[in-house]
């Protein structure tokens, strides 16, 4: 026995001991707040963009484990009907279906929006999950910056185009994911196209910002519909977002920045629990207008509670989705 004892307190033993655990802890801890509540989301109607991998499909899963009527909305759809199966699977929910949804074109978003409205009558909670993330400088089908075009001039059309069934199925939500990249962001209103200049970062932390100014913009025009809306941040997560990153692609990114961050990062199924909180926590029925970080309310960046920028990029939103302000 002495022996065995001896062999734990070697230190070639101890500190291996000791630093796993510490790491796993570290793990454990960084993978932030939980949504634990038992809902039953049977005969309720979802959308979940960009849910064929990450966040959303985590989220999308979830849902479906719950008993929700699920609609994947995605870009590629071989990999959104992959995952879909992958979903029915695990879950045995036949309620789940894919269909396709670029947010980078206006024509597939309306598209979406009138094949979903002819097959459903009701939708009791959007999920504006889709992004991209500091992208080389590209434009969409329509001509907008790719990350202002899809993180938020995207679902802000689909939002809009699906306002009607929300408040027919009222009490109904829409949940916004955005990031706390949105505290580094401003909206540029002399160049909000960035066609003069362009940096990836900023642009994508002014399309974070954008989604959250959206955000509290909508819940205003909202009150009193028994629609809700809210925004958050899932965390750092490890996903498919920072694909385009170039820096995440070199050798010392692959083999000693992520491996020394890795025990900071969440997993995908982690970073999910805020959006579902948002999503189907009953608490949060009638909380509109906020952001959330680990399931609970945070307080969001200044630069997100000018309502003058907030009604300048609702305007200019407007007009390139070349919607009427009454609607």
């Amino acid at each position: 026995m002495c022996i065995f004892i001896d062999c734990l307190l070697s230190p070639v033993i101890l500190w291996p001991t000791i630093i796993a655990s510490a790491i796993y802890f570290l793990k454990e801890y960084m993978q932030g707040g939980k949504f634990t509540k038992v809902t039953n989301e049977t005969g309720k109607v979802f959308i979940v963009t960009g849910a064929n991998t990450g966040i959303g499909k985590e989220t999308a899963l979830e849902i479906a484990r719950r008993g929700g009527t699920v609609y994947m909305a995605c870009r590629d759809m071989n990999r959104c009907e992959k995952a879909r199966k992958e979903i029915v699977q695990e879950t045995n929910n036949q309620n789940v279906f894919s269909r396709q949804l670029d947010l980078s074109s206006l024509d597939s978003i309306r598209e979406f929006a009138a094949g979903f409205l002819k097959e459903q009558d009701k939708l009791h909670v959007l999920i504006n999950n889709a992004g991209v993330m500091r992208c080389p400088k590209t434009l969409t089908k329509d001509g907008f910056e790719i990350q202002l075009g899809v993180n938020h001039i995207g679902h802000f059309l689909l939002t809009h185009l699906l306002l009607d069934v929300l408040k027919k199925t009222a009490p109904s939500r829409i949940v916004v994911v955005s990031s706390l990249a949105h505290t580094r962001g401003t909206i540029n209103v002399k160049d909000l196209n960035s066609e003069r200049s362009y940096d990836e970062g900023l642009a994508y932390s002014q399309s974070k910002l954008a989604n959250v100014l959206f955000t509290r913009e909508l819940a205003k025009r909202l009150e009193g519909t028994g629609v809700t809306v809210n925004s958050l941040h899932p965390g750092v997560v490890s996903t498919e977002l920072a694909r385009n990153w170039a820096f995440f692609q070199t050798n010392l990114a692959k083999y000693v920045i992520r491996p020394a961050i890795w025990p900071l990062i969440k997993t995908p199924k982690s970073g999910a629990q805020t959006t579902i909180y948002a999503a189907l926590d009953p608490d949060l029925e009638k909380v509109t207008g906020l952001y959330f970080s680990d399931c609970k309310p945070k307080d969001v960046a200044p630069a997100a509670k000018d309502e003058k920028t907030g009604k300048f990029l609702w305007e200019e939103s407007e007009k390139w989705t070349g919607l009427g302000k009454s609607e």
